[in-house]
């Protein structure tokens, strides 16, 4: 209970909002400071970006001159803040290749996200069907979800990828073993479905047993237990009081997975050869590119701290009637 006299407290909607708003200016602060630590890093790698663009055969006078002109040898905090005001503006610079940053994401991005956005609606529905399931059915079949989830959950996604490959493209054919892309780069429905599973298997199997766990712990309120005495069905306890309980815990679960899946996403592209941004990110670690890889890095730090903010939301609704 607040101890400030009640016209001095802040309304009841702001002191809603001020929490998010400071997580999100954590999070903001968080991913500022992730940005300038991955810049610094690509820009100190050995070998040097002008060098790794014009090869081996480049004379000192050409590295010289092609760092001039890209504005490399100008003090590393300077050559970071001007990418950041750019990126404020949107407008994410140009390569050390010549080519706009803008235009390399443009076509690659959206690939990955919709990779990633398939794979994680498909662990949502996972988690809370197969998770209320095996809550509603804790004998039987559902006994094998333990020791099946906890195995799914230590497999990589390349190990996944692999057996998806070998089992149903090499050894049925059923899908293709590798991307097919339309004339506008797009993926083919098909192609979609190995990569998918790879990323959505491990965590599925993750929040599997998270939401198990979340809607056994809510089972054990006394609200739930009244419900129970009142002859209630298990289902309509399920939906209407132990649900909502687990929201949070679920919600939170599956936000931190979309960090897992965006990092999946790089690996599982690079096995089904996917026209995603782990092309991108590998070519511009090669190049030693800062820029490119600062701004791969931003554009995924902002989607996992959108849907961090869904969570938030979602927390907050279940949680309205105890603010």
């Amino acid at each position: 209970m607040s101890l400030l006299p009640k016209a001095l407290r802040p309304p009841n909607g702001l002191r809603q909002v001020t929490p998010w708003l400071h997580q999100l200016a954590v999070r903001m602060a968080t991913l500022l400071l992730v940005l300038g630590v991955v810049f610094t890093t690509v820009a100190v790698l050995p070998g040097g970006g002008a060098a790794s663009v014009l090869g081996r055969d480049a004379t000192p006078e050409q590295i010289a001159a092609y760092e001039t002109a890209h504005g490399m040898n100008r003090p590393l905090p300077l050559r970071f803040w001007s990418w950041l005001t750019g990126l404020l503006h949107g407008d994410l610079g140009t390569s050390l290749r010549g080519t706009a940053i803008n235009e390399m994401l443009a076509t690659k991005f959206p690939n990955t996200l919709l990779l990633g956005g398939i794979a994680l609606a498909l662990t949502t529905l996972a988690a809370i069907t197969v998770g209320a399931w095996w809550f509603l059915h804790p004998r039987g079949p559902a006994r094998l979800l333990d020791p099946v989830t906890t195995a799914a959950v230590a497999v990589p996604e390349f190990v996944v990828a692999t057996v998806l490959v070998f089992t149903f493209a090499l050894g049925l054919g059923w899908l293709p073993a590798a991307t097919v892309t339309d004339a506008t780069g797009a993926p083919d429905p098909a192609s979609l479905v190995l990569p998918v599973l790879a990323l959505a298997i491990p965590q599925s199997a993750w929040n599997i047993r998270v939401a198990r766990a979340a809607l056994g712990e809510a089972a054990t309120l006394p609200h739930v237990h009244a419900a129970e005495l009142d002859g209630l069905a298990p289902r309509r306890i399920l939906i209407r009081h132990v649900l909502p309980i687990a929201a949070p815990t679920i919600a939170a679960s599956l936000a931190t997975s979309v960090g897992m899946l965006l990092g999946g996403a790089l690996v599982v592209e690079s096995v089904f050869n996917y026209p995603g941004i782990g092309s991108v990110l590998a070519g511009s670690v090669t190049d030693r590119d800062p820029a490119v890889v600062a701004a791969v890095v931003a554009l995924a730090g902002a989607a996992i701290t959108g849907v961090l903010l869904v969570a938030d939301l979602v927390r907050g609704w279940s949680l309205r009637g105890q603010l």
